[in-house]
């Protein structure tokens, strides 16, 4: 699903449901995971291949591990 579909999806939730309504949270979850994949898709498309190390990095980030600090 587009994000557009899925913010609409949110925004139909909201009219209706109270902000800690299972199905309104995962519909906000969906919503950022998706503009997140879409940004993640534009930023790739514009930068040089990257190393193994650096996806690796990235990939740890992802999945909330540590930053590794500033350096980067």
């Amino acid at each position: 699903m587009s994000w557009t579909q899925e913010r609409a999806r949110v925004a139909a939730l909201t009219r209706s449901r109270r902000t800690d309504d299972s199905d309104l949270v995962a519909a906000r979850r969906d919503l950022a995971a998706a503009r997140l994949a879409l940004y993640i898709e534009k930023t790739v498309a514009a930068c040089p291949e990257l190393t193994a190390e650096q996806v690796d990095r990235l990939s740890l980030l992802l999945r909330g591990g540590p930053s590794g600090g500033a350096s980067a």
